[in-house]
């Protein structure tokens, strides 16, 4: 019996490298199509096309023309999913998103009222300038995003599987914003800085884009085989080290549990939902670089789009000019020695 089992185990283990060198092609074809249209910004598709394989949501920040929305309409593409675009403004109302009641009436004068689905109702959803809608809109929004189902009228309505949103956020401090409550930041699996371009890439984007012909990206997947690669990875092996790692490295973020520097620079510190999003993501760019399994080197590269959200610093350490980066930056150091 005991052989038998080690046997099944061994096909198991067979069968999950399998699945696991088919997903690596798949992604290198997703990385390739994407680069067809998103010059440069490597780390920014990597880290958004992360938290879509994932499993979750991603929040890019970054200020307005650095491709951030041709990025998410571009992965749609490639993913072979469906997708939809909310702009966010101040006067956008949660029924803007997620739909509203309308009344109809039959042939015989009785009336009734149907729900007619808002453009949450997609696979891939794109919100635009997130900190621009009020509290109650983006409350509407993050609810879809945590529960994958909206009520409306008592009435349960789920959202397509998968679910992903990917909202943008612009870093100015401005007049008639409204930047997300803490609680709200936490459920984007990672925060993605979209930075401005190379010059090589600048000078690219310069000659590819102004002339009659714009390249279209096709589609290399579909929903079905993203919630395969989604599933896979959520049965990838993590070694001890690497849990440990992202144990140490979340915990001492926090203040109160004997990090001397954090205690003097950081107000409040990451929950476990750091720690859940970095178990994910840790495995989702092994995969994406070509690999069978996370590394420590993993957790370090991911520390700071996962944590960067999930922190902030005292006011002393902000009159000081400190940032989060920096603050996260000492701590991937503390870890590594």
């Amino acid at each position: 019996m005991g052989m038998m089992n080690s046997t099944e185990t061994g096909l198991d283990e067979q069968a999950m490298i399998a699945s696991a060198e088919q997903a690596l092609g798949d992604i290198a074809s997703i990385r390739q199509e994407v680069s067809k249209v998103i010059f440069g910004q490597e780390g920014v598709v990597e880290k958004t096309l992360l938290a879509v394989l994932a499993g979750g949501h991603a929040l890019l920040v970054g200020v307005p023309g650095l491709a951030k929305t041709k990025l998410v309409t571009t992965l749609g593409d490639v993913l072979g999913i469906s997708s939809n675009r909310i702009q966010f403004t101040p006067d956008l109302m949660p029924s803007d998103i997620l739909g509203s009641e309308v009344m109809d009436q039959d042939e015989n004068g009785r009336r009734s009222f149907r729900f007619v689905k808002g453009p949450v109702f997609t696979q891939l959803l794109m919100a635009d300038e997130i900190n621009r809608a009020s509290p109650r809109t983006q409350s509407a929004l993050l609810q879809s995003m945590q529960e994958y189902h909206v009520t409306i009228a008592g009435q349960r309505f789920d959202l397509p599987a998968p679910f992903h949103v990917l909202a943008t956020q612009n870093p100015l401090e401005q007049e008639g914003t409204y930047p997300l409550p803490e609680a709200q930041l936490d459920r984007f699996l990672l925060q993605v800085d979209v930075g401005y371009p190379e010059l090589a890439d600048e000078r690219k984007i310069l000659l590819e884009t102004t002339g009659l012909h714009e390249t279209t990206p096709r589609a290399v997947i579909d929903a079905d085989r993203l919630l395969q690669i989604q599933k896979l990875i959520r049965q990838m092996p993590v070694s001890d080290g690497v849990v440990e790692a992202i144990l140490s490295l979340v915990r001492s973020a926090r203040p109160g549990q004997g990090n001397a520097s954090t205690d003097k620079h950081v107000a409040w510190g990451p929950g476990p939902r750091a720690g859940q999003a970095m178990m994910l993501c840790t495995r989702a760019r092994a995969l994406y670089e070509g690999r069978l399994a996370p590394s420590i080197d993993d957790v370090h590269a991911l520390a700071e789009p996962i944590l960067e959200h999930r922190m902030a610093l005292t006011f002393a350490a902000r009159a000081e000019g400190m940032s989060v980066r920096d603050v996260i930056a000492g701590l991937v150091k503390q870890t590594k020695a």
